[in-house]
């Protein structure tokens, strides 16, 4: 009996260390700084397309957002002020070409767009261009690849990291009450 509770004495003693902490789960790979390295190369990259595509087309007056994306009017609406505000509903077609002018989606492919600004989702090239166009206007942007589909494409047409261009018809712009009393 004593040598039985020596030995369990013995391990107990043995058995109890300091304690483990815990590890990760996950383990992270790569960093964080060749992430915005590599997002930075692709931009530098697609402003570079975006620069040859103006410098090389005579015929169009090339305007840049705010937001990065660099367009021209082929239809200006010279007596109308009013641009879309949020809450606004915004009827609107556009279409989605490479910058190499093969079409992606057509107009008629895409259909006519009612979209009230700022309060349903589409693509962030698309969603802060509407804001520029006055009703009967018709625009060609050019956006980079963070403004377009992104790292994640559209699951169909478009794959990873593709810059695109875009031709938008605003049509009709209904104005939110609040926007009327302003």
């Amino acid at each position: 009996m004593r040598q039985l509770l020596l030995i369990l004495l013995v391990f107990g003693f043995v058995g109890c260390g300091a304690p483990e902490p815990r590890r990760p789960v996950k383990v992270k790979s790569g960093s964080f700084n060749a992430s915005v390295e590599r997002s930075k190369k692709l931009l530098a990259e697609e402003e570079g397309m975006i620069d040859t595509i103006i410098s090389n087309d005579s015929l169009h007056n090339y305007e840049h957002s705010a937001t990065g994306a660099w367009y021209y009017y082929e239809q200006k609406n010279e007596i109308l002020t009013y641009k879309p505000q949020p809450d606004d509903l915004v009827t609107f077609t556009y279409n989605v070409m490479s910058f190499t002018n093969d079409t992606i989606y057509s107009h008629e492919e895409l259909g006519v767009f009612k979209y009230k600004v700022d309060k349903q989702e589409l693509f962030p090239g698309l969603r802060n261009s509407i804001k520029l166009l006055q009703e009967k206007e018709t625009a060609t942007f050019l956006f980079p690849s963070s403004l377009a589909y992104g790292y994640h494409g559209d699951n169909d047409k478009i794959g990873i990291n593709v810059p695109i261009k875009s031709t938008i018809t605003v049509l009709k712009i209904e104005k939110q009450q609040d926007s009327i009393q302003n």
